[in-house]
């Protein structure tokens, strides 16, 4: 027995790889300055990744890291979802136990671990598919992030070219967020597997456009590396020609070198790379290849106790097979009492070795064996486990019957992308069954539409399509009406997702489908309901959702009375009623309290974010917004209903005129991978600030991704958002012919305007176009101007902003200037100040405009607005006005030394206007008196109480006095 354990082919000395190492410790270096940091390993097969990897993690972990390793099997492609994070989480838990890790996340998260752990106790009840992966992914981010509070983490994923979907949604998910925890992320893949059409690639390609990403080709060892190693496995330097022989033939990978070297001086080298590697194992006892062969069908790795069943053989007994392939190091013995591969080619080789029938049995065993225990693989993993066996045993019954099982797993944990795979299995299979049916416990029209509920929730839109087509060809209406019902109503989603018309056909055919009240029309009503809604036709989606509400409430469903109410808040949020909108939203959330669903408390937050905005309230909605976003982290919620909450913070914050935020929000809330829509809405927001700014290419590059996606269904706001935008940037670009053209088609298009707030911003866009294009189309522009000022008078503004958007539309931009002020909201102001001053100009008001070009010019140059700040300059020249004006050099105006307790000095017209004032005369008078007219005096005065932070002219008088402006 010790010949077997003597001669082990691995090099005690590390060779080379010093330019890789100094590569990975850079990387780290950056992830421990708060800056996480992933590198992108590739390398052939057998050319070290490992090996390199193992050096770097031993070194990093005495400088006080802490390792976590992870890897993939070949089993991940057949639908073992996350195992390279199952595993890395494990060892986590060994190391520093459940309750530990538990207490690293929010109160409840680790509950969302228990889907791939069961140390984490009982999943969490909420398993809605467009919500819960996203949760997941966020608790796995969140757990890094608390993880690394404590030292930096290096989370190692190896051979991600096996990786399953959803592993490698997770790592493209933690590569875009973990960008500022100390972490870095190390993933390694097979570079020679990466066909063209390898599901990684695309991967890899984002991967490497991502800031903090380093990629490193870990290349075959040099001739004299090869001397290096083989030295270190003889104990002694090798003669020149046998390195030369080595080096040729082994083409300087290091595993190769290992098995040449094995051949020994005079040994003949095999013919192939196959023979090469299985030759160390022809070189066992008939017992040891015996059980490898065994091994090799279970995996790269094999627990004791299922090798210990498959073979038959006693705990001593496999012991002895097994002890020559360890002292020879064709198997290592690993953590938990099992046993994997040194390298997964030898597995590969020996598995191939397999004669048909030996290959049929051996899978046949491995699925027996864990069906009749499942302890005998890790937690979690002996459904796929079991279906992969049966499978590769070419058994279609239970090959069927364990991939139904395991999809419904894979459901489980989230991983759709897993179960739909899965489910394609069993659709495949079923014709080679014919009991299908009856073994699984459901029709294949079943298997059809979980199909296409697992499509939708992985994003897979035309194959979801194709099985709610196969699954609608089978039903007939008259006998299934739910069930068609729901297919349509899927249908419907899917044509959504992908800008396609025929959503609303679909929506209004299944609501003819489920006539009677019952919990099937109530959910069809509420995705009509709210597609009409945001279609524009609030009156007939508001008289469906409270019929389904009725529904819903006659049937105890709270959750779906709970996402109705917010539906109707929607209505008369898109009416112009908001107080209505923000009582209604506050019902709902009360119910999504008592219920415990975070999904519905943090939509209605959303919901009433937008309202207080769309109120002027826009400083309350920034407050609001965080304490949603605070709670969507806490909900392990932020992808989803998080990013939409930023998204509606960001637009307050752009209402606000604070730019430089609004885009800050924006941008970090578009690496949190959020859904397409609201992606779309981020993107706007960021054109806006940029139209505003003049960067016009940033315009053109959101135009170009949301505008394309849209079709003749698009909902109103998208609609609406996509023409404002095409209309600013060809004003903009000085194409006020094209943007009139827009405008015209907006026009036509009634339902733009239909929601409240959408309408009036539009209007008063619209109305700007008249003036930009009424010299060079006066016919065209005045026509415009009627059907503007025509939808205008048919509409209501009840809210502050409304008001100040219809002071805009009736070109009263003094009043409109005012109004801004109060709402806070600086660039309307400037705008409205600027179109002011030109009516001043027009009408030979030369003072008139300057006062108002000079109150305009610094907000616009504080908002960093060039091309407003432009206009305002050109004006001006244009009047022959400066935007400036010096004060009065009064020592009453001009302190010895600045004081924070003085107000900024007055120019000579306002201590005129201030001076009036405190005599108690109205702005007629002082027009008469200084021969302006009274709306310049208007301004004045506000300007006055601005500079003097007060809020009445009386205060102002009072002030006047007291800090003696006046003579």
């Amino acid at each position: 027995m010790l010949d077997y354990m003597l001669g082990r082919a691995v090099s005690p000395v590390f060779v080379g790889r010093e330019a890789e190492l100094a590569g990975l410790a850079e990387a780290f270096e950056q992830a421990r300055n708060n800056a996480a940091a992933a590198v992108l390993l590739g390398g052939e097969a057998g050319v070290g990744k490992t090996r390199l990897i193992g050096c770097f993690a031993e070194r990093a972990a005495g400088d006080g890291a802490h390792v976590l390793i992870g890897g993939c099997v070949e089993l991940s492609a057949e639908g073992l979802a996350y195992a390279p994070f199952t595993a890395a989480i494990r060892q986590l838990v060994r190391e520093c136990g459940a309750e530990e890790v538990a207490a690293l996340l929010p109160d409840g998260a680790a509950r969302d671990l228990a889907r791939l752990l069961p140390e984490f106790g009982e999943p969490s009840g909420d398993a809605e598919t467009d919500t819960a992966r996203a949760r997941l992914f966020e608790q796995i981010l969140n757990l890094l992030e608390r993880l690394a509070e404590r030292r930096p983490v290096i989370l190692v994923i190896e051979d991600i070219h096996w990786a399953d979907r959803s592993s490698r949604d997770l790592i493209a998910f933690l590569s875009r967020n973990l960008r500022t925890a100390p972490v870095l992320m190390i993933l390694t893949y097979r570079s020679d597997d990466l066909h063209r059409q390898h599901p990684l690639r695309p991967v890899l390609a984002e991967l490497n456009r991502l800031e903090g990403v380093l990629r490193l080709d870990l290349p075959r060892l040099t001739q004299d590396e090869v001397a290096a190693q083989m030295a270190g496995i003889l104990g002694t330097t090798p003669e020149f020609t046998r390195v030369d022989k080595v080096f040729q033939r082994s083409e300087g990978i290091p595993l190769f070198v290992e098995a040449l070297v094995e051949c020994g001086a005079e040994g003949s080298f095999p013919d192939s790379l196959h023979d090469l590697i299985i030759r160390s194992v022809e070189q066992l006892p008939d017992e040891t290849q015996r059980m490898l062969r065994i091994a090799a069908a279970g995996g790269i790795r094999v627990g004791h106790d299922l090798l210990s069943a498959v073979s038959g053989l006693s705990d001593v007994d496999l012991e002895d097979a097994l002890r020559p392939a360890i002292a020879s190091n064709v198997l290592q013995v690993t953590d938990g009492r099992a046993y994997a591969f040194r390298h997964s080619l030898i597995r590969e080789a020996v598995h191939d070795e397999l004669l048909p029938g030996e290959h049929v049995r051996l899978h046949a065993r491995f699925a027996e064996e864990i069906g009749r225990d499942r302890t005998l693989v890790p937690p979690g993993r002996a459904a796929i486990e079991i279906a992969h066996h049966w499978y590769s045993a070419r058994d279609d019954l239970w090959a069927l019957v364990s991939a139904w099982e395991a999809a419904g797993k894979a459901a489980k944990t989230f991983a759709y992308n897993e179960k739909l795979q899965l489910l394609e299995r069993v659709l495949t299979l079923w014709d080679k069954v014919p009991d299908a049916a009856e073994r699984i416990g459901a029709d294949h029209t079943t298997v059809l539409e979980e199909a296409s509920e697992a499509a939708h929730a992985c994003g897979e839109i035309e194959r979801g399509i194709r099985f709610v087509k196969a699954a609608l060809e089978e039903l007939d209406e008259e006998t299934d009406p739910a069930r068609v019902a729901e297919l349509v109503v899927r249908r419907s989603q899917f044509k959504m997702s992908k800008g396609k018309p025929g959503a609303l056909d679909d929506l209004r055919y299944a609501e003819r489908l489920v006539p009677r009240p019952g919990p099937e029309r109530a959910l069809v009503l509420s995705k009509l309901g709210s597609f009409l809604a945001f279609s524009g036709e609030v009156a007939e989606g508001t008289a469906l959702t409270e019929e389904a509400l009725r529904i819903a409430r006659e049937h105890g469903d709270e959750c779906l009375e709970a996402d109705l109410l917010l539906n109707l808040a929607l209505g008369h949020s898109i009416t112009g009623c908001l107080d209505e909108a923000i009582t209604v939203n506050s019902t709902a959330q009360a119910i999504g309290e008592r219920v415990g669903s975070g999904r519905i408390i943090l939509r209605a937050m959303s919901n009433n974010v937008d309202a207080l905005n769309n109120m002027g309230r826009s400083a309350e909605a920034v407050e609001l917004a965080l304490k949603g976003e605070q709670l969507a982290r806490k909900y392990g919620r932020y992808r989803i209903s998080g990013t939409f909450i930023a998204n509606n913070r960001a637009e307050a914050l752009e209402a606000l005129g604070r730019f430089a935020e609004a885009a800050e929000v924006a941008d970090q809330a578009l690496t949190m991978d959020p859904t397409l829509r609201t992606r779309h809405h981020l993107r706007r927001i960021r054109a806006d600030v940029a139209a505003a700014r003049g960067e016009t290419d940033v315009v053109r590059s959101v135009l170009a991704e949301v505008d394309d996606f849209g079709s003749h269904e698009e909902f109103t706001q998208e609609l609406a958002a996509n023409a404002r935008l095409k209309m600013g940037l060809h004003l903009l670009s000085g194409e006020p012919p094209a943007a009139l053209e827009v405008a015209e088609e907006v026009v036509r298009t009634a339902r733009i305007m239909s929601k409240h707030m959408l309408g009036w911003r539009m209007l008063a866009l619209l109305s700007g176009v008249c003036e930009a294009t009424e010299t060079f189309a006066p016919e065209r522009a005045a026509a415009l101007r009627a059907q503007v000022e025509e939808a205008g008078a048919a509409m209501t503004a009840d809210s502050p902003v409304a008001e100040a958007y219809r002071l805009c539309l009736n070109r009263d931009h003094d009043a409109a200037a005012a109004a801004w002020e109060r709402l806070g909201r600086p660039f309307p102001r400037a705008k409205s100040l600027l179109q002011a001053g030109r009516a001043a100009a027009g009408a030979g008001d030369r003072e008139g405009a300057a006062v108002r070009l000079r109150t305009a010019y610094p907000i616009a140059l504080a908002l960093s607005a060039r091309p407003l700040a432009t206009e305002i300059e050109s004006l001006a020249r244009r009047v022959g006005v400066t935007l400036t004006e010096e004060t009065a050099p009064s020592a009453s105006l001009l302190p010895a030394a600045p004081s924070p307790s003085l107000p900024p000095p007055l120019t000579r017209r306002e201590q005129e206007v201030l001076r009036l004032v405190t005599q108690g005369r109205s702005n007629r008078d002082i027009a008469a008196e200084l021969f302006i007219s009274a709306k310049t005096v208007s301004v004045h005065v506000s300007n006055i109480l601005g500079k003097l932070g007060v809020s009445t002219r009386g205060e102002a008088a009072a002030a006047a006095h007291r800090l003696a402006l006046i003579g």
